[in-house]
């Protein structure tokens, strides 16, 4: 019997994440035996506790709030595409000796939207913010060929400076993504995602009335164990045809985690309605 593998999530604060669930889920499908801790780290302590966790064998590290800079900073000589465009890391792991980082989070959204039955190429997509959330997202959003990306903000600059940051590096969709504040959201969209905080706040966005197109998908990056929040209650009363939270990116995200790891690609689904029960049930 081979020994556990031994992952981690790093975070401050921690115990809130579902990553060893997850984690313990996946590795059930794939028929691995491993080990997956939540580790508080202190504020002053992180790339410490990074080298030490792999000088001790471990294999893999999931990082959350506030390390996911300082992660990418640590990772730098070997960033993947996603990790350099978002500018953050989620995903750790060594190899021939060296410390590698991605990011995950884009292209966990993106599977997620596709799960769900909807194709991204050739729409229209809206995506709402211009944070360290937006920035995740916005190449992965670019790659799966859609037409138009627009990047809004309740500060227009900012919104803009991300765009033009993304466009230096990606020239090649600069007719496709644009970017301003809420006052340029014009027409209908087919999908319109709120990478805002805006449902942690419990506040409604200032979006305009006839936004969504027909059969278009509202997608809100934080989740609520009923799949419901303040974006998506204002995006079904507007004409939303479908309305969706974001556990599921979370746990996409956390699945392309997996396989950077282990090189094993296993269904979320299943895992995502267990995870969804266990939210329900408290």
């Amino acid at each position: 019997m081979n020994a556990p593998l031994n992952f981690a999530v790093m975070g401050n604060p921690i115990q809130h994440s579902y990553s060893p669930l997850l984690h313990s889920l996946f590795a059930k499908q794939a028929g691995l035996a491993i080990n997956y801790e939540k580790m508080l780290v202190p504020l002053d302590g992180f790339e410490a506790a990074v080298q030490t966790f792999f000088s001790q064998g471990g294999k893999g590290l999931n990082i959350t709030i506030p390390f996911k800079l300082r992660a990418y900073e640590q990772a730098k000589a070997n960033l993947s595409r996603r990790a350099q465009s978002a500018g953050s890391v989620n995903t750790l792991w060594m190899e021939d000796g060296q410390l590698h980082g991605c990011n995950t989070d884009g292209i966990g959204m993106v599977n997620d939207i596709r799960r769900q039955g909807i194709a991204l190429e050739d729409k229209k997509i809206l995506l709402l913010g211009a944070g360290g959330a937006a920035r995740g997202v916005v190449l992965p959003l670019l790659e799966t060929g859609c037409r138009q990306l627009l990047i809004v903000n309740r500060t227009a600059s900012k919104a803009t400076a991300l765009a033009t940051q993304c466009l230096a590096e990606l020239p090649q969709y600069t007719s496709v993504l644009s970017a301003g504040g809420f006052e340029h959201i014009q027409g209908q969209w087919d999908i319109v995602i709120n990478a805002t905080s805006s449902s942690l706040q419990q506040h409604a966005l200032p979006l305009p009335a006839g936004l969504f197109a027909h059969n278009s998908l509202a997608y809100d990056m934080v989740y609520t164990p009923e799949n419901d929040t303040p974006f998506l209650q204002q995006a079904r009363q507007d004409g939303a045809t479908m309305a969706s939270d974001g556990l599921g990116m979370l746990v996409y995200q956390g699945s392309e985690s997996f396989f950077i790891w282990n090189h094993v690609r296993i269904n979320p689904v299943p895992v995502l309605e267990t995870l969804r029960q266990q939210l329900l049930t408290g």
